[in-house]
């Protein structure tokens, strides 16, 4: 004798969404975000999907010249991920929590910041790529989902020399990337049967 367990839900979702980006650091200012992100049930408990999120926000940066140290705040810049991740759903029913992890690479860009008493701009970290991961807690209701998602990616140091007419400086900086995401959307498909 065999048993067979049948899946109550579809196996393909869809799941489309914004959200409010809050990054970390001091000067840090939050954005916004959009998600798209496909899945795929292994059975009604277990999804493994891709995530393709990019989040517009302005990160802090932490500058240093001549022994000073000063916070400042970049400018306005977005970030994109690609990702993979899974999540376990605890419940059945039409209200689902779920807990997850997800990991991949994060493409960070640029930050500039202005020198103070000059109006020179200077890129104090170029664009790059990072390995990141996040956690993530949420839930569906119906094809409605509600999540939080910590990304933690590492921080981003450059060393800039900078010319004015008043001599050559070095500056260094640091820029913390990880940030928060609080999201909320709706899943195509992925229902019940």
């Amino acid at each position: 004798m065999f048993t067979a367990n049948a899946q109550d839900y579809k196996s393909v979702k869809v799941g489309l969404g914004l959200g409010y980006a809050s990054p970390g650091g001091e000067g840090a200012k939050g954005g916004v975000l959009v998600y798209f992100e496909p899945a795929y049930r292994v059975n009604d408990a277990i999804a493994v999907g891709l995530r393709f999120e990019s989040a517009v926000m302005a990160r802090g940066l932490v500058v240093s010249s001549g022994g000073v140290t000063a916070v400042s705040e970049a400018e306005v810049s977005g970030n994109a991920s690609y990702t993979v991740n899974g999540q376990y759903y605890f419940l059945n029913g039409p209200f689902r929590p779920f807990a997850g992890l997800g990991f991949g690479i994060y493409s960070l860009a640029s930050s500039s910041v202005s020198v103070s008493g000059t109006s020179t701009s200077v890129t104090a970290s170029a664009s790059s790529s990072k390995f990141g991961f996040y956690p993530r807690f949420g839930f569906d209701l119906g094809h409605f989902v509600m999540q939080l998602e910590y990304n933690i990616i590492p921080s981003t140091s450059a060393e800039v020399s900078v010319t004015t007419g008043t001599g050559t400086s070095i500056i260094t900086s640091e820029s913390k990337n990880s940030y928060l995401g609080i999201k909320m959307g709706f899943n195509i498909g992925g229902g019940k049967k």
